[in-house]
């Protein structure tokens, strides 16, 4: 990774994050970049890290918390540490503005996309983890999770995020999204998207971005299936 500093509002929007300023820049840095602006060291590793992490954390915060049975702590657990959970936990904090994206995957929505949001928000637990260790992230991430596990939070849910809990719940496989088709202009193109879950069924939907049809896509599951 290069030297440069991280921008002054990025900056402070990570001592924010964190409660105190952010220690080796560089780690923090990676742990905003994606693969597409061609940085030798994206946030992959520092999203791997940190999904262990999150998962560790969540699960003592559950088995504190909550005197249930193992299943239904396992599926509670899947739903807080999901992939649009956390994308929801980022675009909570604004996360999407500090991500550094290369020009065609900021173009095509990345700054929102579920996938991305979800993966930084992980890498930048990772990366305090490194720079902290666990006491201080275990202390970042209720914080910031607090709202969802005290069951605050997805009163009205996202329907993506709706549809990860009922394939959860239902002990079934995370959905799977994939572009069928692009069309038309770059200032007014339309994405086709569909969305499946192994063993229960297909929807599909369009819109004018990649995630609005993948959050059409996601409801027209729900109200096929669910």
């Amino acid at each position: 990774m290069s030297a440069e500093p991280l921008a002054s509002d990025t900056h402070a929007f990570l001592t924010e994050l964190a409660g105190e300023e952010p220690a080796s820049e560089p780690l923090w840095r990676e742990a905003l970049t994606h693969g597409s602006t061609g940085h030798a060291r994206d946030y992959q590793r520092l999203e791997f890290l940190g999904d262990r992490v999150l998962g560790l954390i969540i699960a003592e915060w559950l088995h504190e918390r909550e005197a249930t049975d193992e299943g239904k702590l396992s599926q509670r657990l899947n739903a807080l540490v999901s992939g649009s959970m956390c994308a929801e936990i980022a675009r909570s904090i604004g996360l999407g503005p500090h991500i550094r994206l290369g020009k065609q995957a900021r173009d095509d929505g990345g700054a929102d996309s579920d996938n991305i949001l979800g993966d930084v928000i992980e890498a930048l637990i990772g990366a305090s983890f490194l720079t902290r260790g666990f006491d201080p992230t275990r202390t970042m991430v209720r914080r910031l999770w607090s709202d969802a596990v005290s069951g605050k939070a997805g009163q009205s849910k996202h329907p993506k995020s709706a549809l990860q809990e009922w394939a959860a719940g239902n002990r079934r496989k995370m959905p799977h999204y994939e572009l069928v088709e692009r069309s038309g202009p770059d200032h007014s193109a339309r994405f086709t998207v569909s969305v499946s879950i192994n063993g229960v069924g297909a929807a599909q939907a369009t819109g004018a971005s990649k995630q609005e049809a993948e959050t059409l896509a996601a409801e027209e599951f729900l109200r096929r299936f669910g």
